[in-house]
């Protein structure tokens, strides 16, 4: 062993398990989170994470193993994500709203040494650990107050009782500390691997180009098996030492509430949280004059909603961001100076992300021509968990490819034209169109579907289904939905469904998804 390159290496350590320890050290008793009645420091925070650190190695968790995560948000999911990270373990985020088999191939394909969920989500978790097959670790996150039957074990005496120092593991830069799960084109998810050196510079990269800032509040009401708010946000603000305040979910209400009662200065929404908290009776009537920031992402914001925001928030400035998991997640950003000018426009690329647009030979196009849009990026993922084949196709050529089709302007300012392939965006939640397909092809009275989105007031785009039943099946819409339901997660499950004789295809057999769109675009109207 070569101990002063040992040295060098480990005083130059910089994984996001130092992130917190950092912070802690330049602000300890400033205030770090509010989860419910819970109020801690940076100090505090920082201590809960270490405890929780050793209670996991106790449990025979060590570098590189994966340990999933299934729950609403709440104080517990920040100390872990630092507690993983702190030991090298990889934190597998998972959807809450996924089926118990849905789940079971994440813990398979992850190779998850254990679990810990929420206990309202206890028996979810046990149907997808039988179907996957998995003894380990088995951890319960208390919300309720409801102990879970079988064998798991209550998580909070990991925070609050053991050593406070942090636990003596080397964690390099490019080392895998999450295993993001994420739905492309694919009939399942794709596991994202993310390091260190990815999101520590995504982070600096949000908050240079977000004007994000130590003295922000921020409310965290979106899910944080996200990266948008675990990363563009929950992380940003550990990283800059700013109060973040933990909400279970995005109910308009509480939401308003919140913003009122902590004076938050900063929010993310996905567009349909923003229509949401616009359309409620509170809104007008809360005080929201502490709120300096806001950010939206994840699906297209509608313009006219984009206009109504500045005019019944006008003291607030607006972020549009623009990414994918594989970028931890955020490529490009249009700044408030440029909403207007640009309206529709995903913005320039961020600080430390370099981006083209190429043609089908991965050669760069001109400003005014539309290709695949490829990035260049310590952000990007590793590549992709258990797919070496996925990975070379995704960095051919150097760049990742990310499915995107855009243009550039003159300026160079980004607008994407197309979707991720035939990825739904819809209420923040991406929808894979053929996970769906291939789950409603289990129905015996279809004979051909063809799954895409339209537009929504509500959920900016909805899962709808063309189907073409076997002769003489009586098929009804009704029957597809209720099928969907016992095979799908609700979000992914058709808001429509159509009944029809044949789906339109191209000379070469392919069904044109352009066209369904374009035919069936007023379906929600």
């Amino acid at each position: 062993m070569n101990q002063p390159a040992d040295a060098v290496t480990r005083a130059r350590q910089n994984s996001v398990g130092d992130v917190l320890r950092r912070t802690a050290r330049r602000y300890p008793d400033k205030l770090a989170v509010v989860a419910g009645d819970l109020r801690v420091t940076y100090a505090e925070f920082d201590t809960a994470v270490n405890r929780a650190a050793h209670a996991l190695a106790a449990r025979g968790l060590a570098k590189g193993d994966r340990l999933a995560l299934l729950s609403h948000n709440c104080w517990q999911y920040a100390v872990l994500t630092y507690a993983t990270a702190r030991l090298g373990v990889l934190l597998v985020p998972i959807n809450f709203m996924l089926t118990p088999n849905e789940i079971a191939h994440i813990l398979r394909h992850s190779g998850s040494s254990g679990m810990v969920t929420e206990d309202a989500l206890a028996a979810t978790a046990d149907k997808a650990l039988a179907v996957a097959g998995i003894q380990g670790v088995r951890g319960w996150i208390s919300l309720s107050g409801a102990a879970p039957d079988g064998e798991w074990e209550d998580i909070d005496p990991w925070w609050q009782e053991g050593p406070g120092t942090p636990p003596d593991v080397a964690v390099a830069d490019d080392d895998p500390l999450r295993l993001m799960y994420t739905s492309g084109t694919e009939s399942r998810p794709k596991g994202v691997l993310l390091s260190s050196r990815s999101l520590i510079t995504q982070y600096a990269s949000c908050a240079i180009d977000g004007g994000m800032s130590d003295d922000d509040i921020e409310v965290h009401a979106l899910p944080m098996y996200h990266c948008a708010q675990l990363d563009v946000c929950f992380n940003v603000d550990v990283y800059l030492g700013a109060t973040s305040v933990i909400l279970p979910g995005p109910d308009p209400a509480a939401l308003l509430a919140t913003i009122a009662r902590e004076k938050a200065t900063k929010l993310f929404c996905p567009p349909t949280v923003w229509i949401s908290l616009l359309r409620h009776p509170d809104f007008d009537r809360t005080d929201l004059s502490s709120l300096r920031k806001a950010y939206y992402g994840a699906s297209p914001m509608p313009v006219e909603v984009l206009r109504e925001m500045r005019q019944r928030l006008p003291g607030v400035r607006l972020w549009n961001l623009y990414g994918q998991t594989e970028l931890a997640p955020v490529a490009t950003v249009l700044r408030p100076d440029e909403q207007l000018g640009h309206i529709g426009s995903a913005g320039r690329p961020a600080l430390h992300v370099e981006t083209m647009v190429v043609d089908d030979e991965d050669n760069p196009v001109p400003a005014g021509v539309v290709g695949e849009i490829v990035h260049r990026s310590p952000h990007a993922t590793l590549g992709y968990h258990h797919d070496e084949d996925k990975t070379a196709e995704a960095f051919r050529g150097g760049w990742f490819h990310s499915g995107d089709l855009g243009v550039f302007d003159d300026g160079g300012y980004l607008t994407i034209v197309d979707r991720k392939k035939d990825v739904i965006k819809t209420g923040g939640e991406n929808v894979a169109s053929r996970e769906v397909e291939e789950a409603l092809y289990g129905h015996d009275g279809i004979a051909e579907v063809a799954v895409f989105g339209v537009p929504h007031p509500r959920w900016v785009e909805a899962v709808t289904a063309i189907v073409v039943p076997r002769p003489g099946c009586g098929l009804t819409p009704g029957d597809v939905i209720a099928f969907a339901r016992t095979v799908l997660a609700g979000y992914k499950c058709p808001k429509y469904v159509v009944i029809t004789e044949q789906i339109p295809k191209n000379p070469s057999g392919k069904i044109v998804k352009r066209a369904l769109r374009d035919s069936y675009r007023d379906l929600a109207g």
